[in-house]
């Protein structure tokens, strides 16, 4: 006998609907107007029953196909290194910018005075479990952007500065961590995600139609 879907872990409900919906509107079962309503309604509800009537109607299920193509658009791009190398973000009146497809070192220090880095995670590959970010920001500040299969903590000390952390995560406890840690004087670290999990969402949605059509 199946369990009672309110007694079922609300997240997985809404992984479930989700999956279906972007399913059924990447085989053009629902326009996109009443997948991005029903998506908005299945991200934002806290109602098991709710979120369960979103796909109600949708008769295509998810399969191999579509579980392959999510593994690679949304978990972490990881390869194991045993070299645990540190890399380092020096910026003294100017900028710096880390991004594009490049392998995470173990370590990444960041030096900024009176300048910034940007540091862009989002296409990244991590060689370890754990990436330590230790910062020192005075009269400047870095800007690090993670993906949504990430799991990020702060440990930063700021003086007259602060660190801004809007990077919510989708991630598992086995997902990568980067875990940020420094001083800050007159400065600030800014934490988010690259794009939202919605649009995460609709671009994984559009690249499966494309697929299809």
């Amino acid at each position: 006998m199946p369990v009672a879907i309110e007694d079922r872990p609300i997240e997985t409900v809404r992984e479930e609907v989700i999956d279906q919906l972007i399913m059924n509107y990447s085989h053009g079962k629902l326009s996109y107007e009443a997948f991005e309503r029903r998506l908005d309604t299945a991200m934002a509800s806290q109602n098991h029953k709710e979120i369960a009537a979103l796909a109600e109607d949708l008769d295509l299920n998810v399969d191999k196909e579509y579980q392959d193509k999510k593994q690679r658009d949304f978990y972490a791009n990881v390869a194991p290194s045993e070299h645990e190398n540190t890399e380092y973000l020096v910026n003294i009146f100017g900028g710096s910018d880390r991004s594009g497809a490049w392998t995470v070192p173990k370590e990444l220090r960041s030096l900024s005075i009176f300048g910034g880095s940007n540091i862009d995670f989002s296409e990244s590959k991590f060689s370890q479990k754990v990436t330590r970010i230790k910062v020192l920001c005075i009269f400047g500040g870095d800007n690090i952007y993670v993906p949504e299969y990430v799991n990020v903590v702060s440990k930063a000390f700021c003086v007259f500065g602060g660190v801004n952390n809007k990077a919510p995560s989708i991630a598992d406890r086995n997902a990568p961590c980067i875990l940020i840690e420094g001083f800050c004087l007159f400065g600030g670290i800014n934490i988010k995600l690259k794009r939202t999990i919605k649009e995460k969402f609709v671009a994984f949605a559009d690249s499966m139609k494309s697929m299809f059509h």
